[in-house]
């Protein structure tokens, strides 16, 4: 199908993936993946996203769709609340603190972030794979050894201590039934059953399908 130039989707990867992730969807539309900028140390989710929006530019360009997978979809929320986007996605992730499993909040509030050596911060391949709920062992597993260490530390950290306390209710929110990394919790707009936690690659075209129909 013939792209519409005049809408643009940016994306945004998770903590521990990167733009590799998009390379299944099959869209419609212009897209450009997101590279992550280096984090000010003890920077918020919130003010991250707002130097995403500086760096790329994307308050600039009308007719945006932010698509935010895992800790993307925190930033996406965050944009939302910044920017007149077309459509924003949450995939995978939460939309508001509250629906992030309790144990985040409490390693936050206990700082056990900075407890934990950098070799355990990336887990075992076959750990990996069982917790995001994939097959792809070959990918997730490259994505994993490029993972930049001091980022994942940065981006834990801020989700743990993240205050996003509510969700504009115009957000679409796209969830697995059987994500092991953040279950679903509260009402979300569109639910892929048996999907898991990379369902972003596993189910692409039924998520490529939702997105290309809620953009048109």
């Amino acid at each position: 199908m013939k792209q519409q130039h005049n809408i643009h989707i940016f994306g945004i990867s998770g903590l521990g993936a990167d733009k590799r992730i998009f390379d299944f969807l099959a869209l419609n539309y212009d897209f450009t993946a997101i590279d992550w900028i280096d984090p000010i140390p003890k920077e918020t989710i919130a003010s991250y996203a707002q130097r995403l929006i500086d760096h790329y530019e994307i308050d600039k360009k009308p007719n945006s769709v932010i698509l935010g997978v895992s800790f993307g979809g925190m930033i996406a929320a965050e944009m939302h609340e910044l920017l007149e986007t077309k459509k924003t996605f949450v995939i995978s992730s939460a939309a508001k603190v509250q629906e992030l499993p309790r144990i985040f909040s409490i390693a936050g509030k206990l700082k056990l972030i900075r407890l934990i050596p950098s070799f355990f911060l990336k887990p075992n391949i076959h750990l990996a794979a069982f917790l995001f709920g994939t097959k792809q062992k070959k990918l997730l597993k490259a994505i994993i050894k490029d993972t930049d260490t001091h980022f994942l530390r940065w981006g834990i950290t801020a989700i743990t201590t993240w205050k996003k306390g509510t969700s504009a209710s115009d957000i679409i929110t796209i969830h697995g039934t059987k994500d092991k990394v953040i279950p679903k919790k509260g009402e979300k707009t569109y639910v892929i059953e048996n999907g898991g936690h990379f369902m972003i690659v596993d189910f692409a075209d039924k998520i490529s399908s939702i997105l290309n129909e809620e953009i048109q």
